[in-house]
């Protein structure tokens, strides 16, 4: 295969084309119409999305947007392109980016490396997604390989899988943690990673019969763990602990930005960081490990309203680390995944 035959495309999550009440409803209702994030029937969640959710939501969100947003737009988007230009740097590969929500779109991406690359017949397809989730991995990857497939029907596709518990990512991790170490003696360090409801874990277990089957699933091994969000974020934190050699007791793992009054997985971020200082805990690390680019759960979420609620509870440090971004490690990291796919990380392919 001629070396000018690859591309790569990044994909992640998206955000509304501006921070105004009309892009951020049209955002909403992309995003929570997805039948992967809302998983009911049709019509059910037309009435409950387009009739209550995003008429409600989508003020409170464009005032959140707001105040996130950068000069050059939103900071997601804008992470994820500077991200993918440093890629670029280190490989002779073509790299684009694509997102599952809003722009650009998986259409857009592959004519961006059709017009890059004479004879195009093969694309890595990287979501950036340490851990599976219905409502994120799975999503983003089925909607980017049908799109394309669509369109090309003859393209090989090669998918990242999840690399949570892959070395490389998390030395990665533990890079841009250690800086922040140094700053204070913590009393905890809070893992906070995106909520799902347990509904979600159930429908992803492949086996049918071990999430939450019993309150030891996520220790006992099994085929469901390839796909079973809870446990993989357990093995990122674990991992990271020991990769620093965190104080075990210190660490907290919760979940945060849940949505309706479904079950979701526990405990929530929100009321551990209301509850913490009256529990002695004054001098707060907060990382977000869900996240390869800072967002409005982490910018907004966590550094405005979670730090405000944290101090007002009786707190006196609160040091949300930054996500992984486009930390040279993390540049370095994800060049070797590409450049490696077919030999040192070829587990980390589909």
């Amino acid at each position: 295969m001629k070396s000018n035959s690859k591309g790569i495309i990044i994909i992640n999550l998206g955000s509304p084309d501006n921070y105004d009440v009309k892009s951020v409803r049209k955002y909403l209702n992309e995003f929570l119409m997805d039948e992967r994030v809302i998983d009911i029937p049709s019509v059910l969640r037309q009435i409950i999305v387009k009739g209550i959710v995003v008429p409600f939501r989508a003020p409170k969100s464009a005032e959140a947007y707001q105040y996130v947003w950068t000069e050059q737009g939103s900071p997601l988007k804008v992470i994820t392109e500077e991200f993918a230009v440093q890629v670029q740097n280190n490989l002779e590969v073509p790299v684009t980016i694509a997102m599952r929500y809003g722009s650009p779109t998986p259409a857009e991406a592959l004519i961006d490396l059709e017009n890059r690359v004479e004879n195009l017949q093969e694309i890595l397809i990287a979501p950036m997604y340490p851990h599976y989730a219905m409502s994120s991995y799975e999503t983003a990857l089925l909607h980017i390989t049908e799109h394309v497939k669509s369109l090309r029907k003859d393209i090989k596709l090669r998918i990242l899988k999840p690399f949570y518990n892959d070395p490389e990512y998390i030395a990665s991790l533990a890079e841009s943690i250690k800086p922040y170490l140094v700053q204070n003696d913590f009393d905890a360090f809070l893992f906070s990673y995106h909520g799902l409801p347990i509904r979600h874990l159930k429908k992803s277990d492949t086996t049918n019969n071990h999430c939450y089957s019993n309150k030891s699933c996520c220790k006992i091994k099994s085929k469901a763990w390839d796909t079973c969000y809870k446990h993989q974020v357990k093995i990122t934190t674990k991992l990271v602990v020991e990769k620093l050699n965190l104080d075990s007791e210190k660490v907290i793992v919760s979940f945060q930005s849940r949505l309706g009054s479904d079950k979701w997985i526990q405990p929530f971020t929100d009321k551990e960081i209301e509850e913490l200082p009256g529990r002695g805990i004054k001098k707060l690390m907060v990382l977000c490990p869900a996240f390869v680019a800072d967002c409005l759960e982490t910018l907004e979420e966590m550094d405005v309203r979670g730090k405000e609620t944290f101090m007002n509870n009786g707190g006196e440090v609160f040091v949300r680390v930054p996500c992984l971004n486009t930390s040279a490690d993390w540049v370095k990291t994800f060049s070797a995944y590409c450049m490696g796919y077919e030999n040192e990380y070829k587990a980390l392919w589909e």
